[in-house]
Parts: C-alpha cells; structure tokens; sequence
C-alpha cells in the first residue's frame, strides 16, 4: 500500500450538513462537497432532527455524485469508503452509514466506521504544517467541548470535557435569548467584534480541580444581564460572553499542555472558524512557546474531508468495519 496512491471516499452525515469528499493519502483533497441545511432549520432557531434526516436521504448521493465528478473519479477507483457512525443525531447518521454500505458492499470496498471527533482531530493532516505525536486536541463544535490527549492514531484520553452546553451551542443559546437569529456563532462573533464597550462575565472555575468546562452559568450570566437592563447593547453583551468563552478555552489548554508537557496543541470543530479564538490561540502558542495548529475555516464545520482523513488512517491499520456497523448516537474517544 505504501507503494501507491490510496484514495479514500469520506462521507458526513452526523448533523446538518451533507458531505462527501475524496482525498489522496490522507492529506490531498481531490474534491469536497458540502450541502448545508442552515435554511431548513433557522426558523426554528436550531436543528430539526427529523427534517435533517429527510434532507441527507434527499442529497446523499447527489453529493456523492458530486465529489466524484468533481476528482474525475469513477466509483470502482476508490480505495474505501469511509462514514460517520457517530457521535451525533443518529437519523442523520444512518442516511450516511447504509450508503456507505450500499456503495461497499456493490464496489466491494473496504468500509471504515470513523468517529466524528477523530475527523476534526485530524483534519489538521489536510493542510499545511502537520502536528506530530503526542499532541492535546481541542475539540469545540455545537455539540463537543473536549480536551483529548492524543497519543498516536487511535490511542486518546480525555482530559476534560463540557459538563453541561457545548462552546457551539452556548453560542447558539446566547443568540437566540438575544434575538440575534440562527447559527449564533457567526452573529454572536460579528457583533462582538462591532464593540466598543464589553461586560464583564466571570469564568467558570471547577471546585474539584478538574479540567472540565461548563457554560450554562456563562449563557444565564448574560441572561440576568439583559433582564436587569433591557436597554443594554446586544454587542457588549456578545463581546463580555465571547471573552469569557476564549478565556475559559485558552487557561484550561494551556494549563493542561503544560501540565502534560505537551508542546502541540491542535484545534478542531466548527466554533474553530472564530476568527478571534484563532488570533487568542496563535498569540497565547507564541508567549508559551506552544506550537497551535488549526485547519482553514471551510475545513473546521463538518465536511467529508476530514471523515476520508480518520478513514485513510484506519485503512493503513486494516481497522475495516463489517457490514453490522450500526450508528452509535453518543459514541466516545
């Protein structure tokens, strides 16, 4: 295998985005397709899980079709097909899983089950200057706040973790309770970065110790704010709640790098597209002698890229998945 080009299907369904891509080795992207459902579910101010299921049936393999005409591949040139089988909205994730299988099992195709985390962890691979072994992996998307030791391929532990709201949805819940629309992430960072003025919020900090994150207390912070003055600025708000975001995010990753006397730090998942947490991480890196990596914006919300990236890595590890693989709704590391 070594001696040849292995090329690697990826397919994303877990959320609200339909993606497929093809990429060469693990890092060469022949093609990627995206389509999203933002217009779907914005009136209802968040993700249908029913509406999202009927529209990744509805697109699956339009976008398969897509990122294959789009490479110049036919379907008998891949060399597997990776899918999601989880963490994630588990109708969306069968739309993905039984097409995965459907185009194995014709193509006879080895299928690679991947974890939707390990394809924001390693999206990284896709581009630019790569991380190497052992690295801390901070994921943040609508769903995960994690911090994972990342040991090699396949060997994580978890550090930390959100017990309660995701940093995405903490976004989300911010800008709804503000009428700000949906996605709130994009809208929340606009505003705050539109500020003059900010309002101070506090930073959770565990009593036990630990490394875990929580953001309920942040989002009902900003809540008693507005009620207490309803004439606030909407922006100071979003400026207050975002610093207090990146502040939590920043202390806790760097106090754990140093804690494991890791020099790496990879940062994964949709929220990753915040221009400021960007710019926060680059310069905290450059004063800790940190090195920070993260993928381009396109690459940070859900795509197939990423899924074709984790796939590849199982496939160099003959880590292939039989055709009983199931979706697994709250798959862990």
């Amino acid at each position: 295998m070594a001696n040849r080009d292995i090329v690697i299907l990826g397919i994303e369904t877990s959320c609200d985005d339909t993606g497929a891509a093809l990429v060469k080795n693990g890092e060469t992207i022949l093609s990627s397709v995206v389509s999203s459902q933002i217009k779907i579910h914005s009136e209802f101010g968040g993700v249908v899980p029913e509406l999202a299921s009927r529209s990744h049936l509805e697109n699956i393999y339009i976008v398969i079709e897509e990122a294959l005409k789009e490479a110049r591949f036919k379907m008998e040139d891949i060399d597997g097909v990776a899918v999601t089988y989880g963490p994630g909205l588990v109708g969306s994730i069968l739309i993905g899983i039984e097409a995965a299988k459907a185009i194995a099992y014709t193509y006879r195709k080895p299928l690679l089950g991947v974890n939707h985390l390990e394809g924001h962890i390693f999206s990284t691979l896709l581009e630019g200057k790569k991380p190497k072994f052992p690295f801390l992996a901070l994921i943040v998307s609508g769903g995960h706040t994690e911090l994972v030791h990342v040991k090699e391929f396949g060997k994580y532990k978890i550090i930390g973790k959100t017990r309660d709201d995701a940093v995405g949805e903490a976004f989300d819940k911010v800008a709804k309770l503000l009428n700000l629309g949906y996605p709130g992430g994009p809208l929340v960072e606009k505003l705050a970065k539109d500020s003059i003025n900010r309002v101070k919020f506090p930073e959770a900090v565990m009593k036990d110790g630990s490394f875990d994150f929580s953001f309920s207390g942040l989002k009902t912070a900003v809540l008693t704010a507005k009620k207490a003055n309803n004439n606030i600025d909407s922006k100071a708000l979003c400026a207050g709640f975002q610093d207090a975001v990146i502040a939590a995010l920043l202390n806790k990753t760097i106090a754990v790098a140093a804690k494991l006397k890791v020099k790496r730090v990879v940062l994964g998942g949709g929220v990753v597209a915040n221009k400021t947490i960007r710019e926060e991480f680059l310069k905290i890196g450059r004063q800790e002698g940190v090195d920070i990596f993260f993928p381009s914006v396109s690459l940070c919300t859900d795509n197939g890229a990423m899924i074709a990236t984790a796939g590849y890595l199982k496939f160099l590890k003959k880590k292939f998945s039989s055709f009983d693989l199931n979706a697994d709704p709250g798959l862990k590391l």
